[in-house]
């Protein structure tokens, strides 16, 4: 039996749909709410890809409006 490799590629936040500008901080920043775990992660350089990554198509958004 062969097992498959499945890894996750790793993801960029600026296509990201969580990814917005916080006019506040005047910058943008990840608007999920990440546990203790996964923001140690983000902030050291270890995450390998992001699990709540969801890549944001403005143009689907505009085909479901015509």
């Amino acid at each position: 039996m062969v097992k498959k490799d499945i890894r996750r590629k790793p993801t960029n936040c600026e296509t990201c749909v969580y990814y917005d500008y916080d006019a506040d901080f005047d910058a943008y920043i990840c608007t999920v709410n990440l546990d203790e775990d996964e923001l140690e992660r983000f902030v050291l350089g270890t995450a390998q890809y992001c699990p709540h990554y969801r890549f944001y198509d403005e143009y689907k958004s505009v085909q479901k409006q015509n």
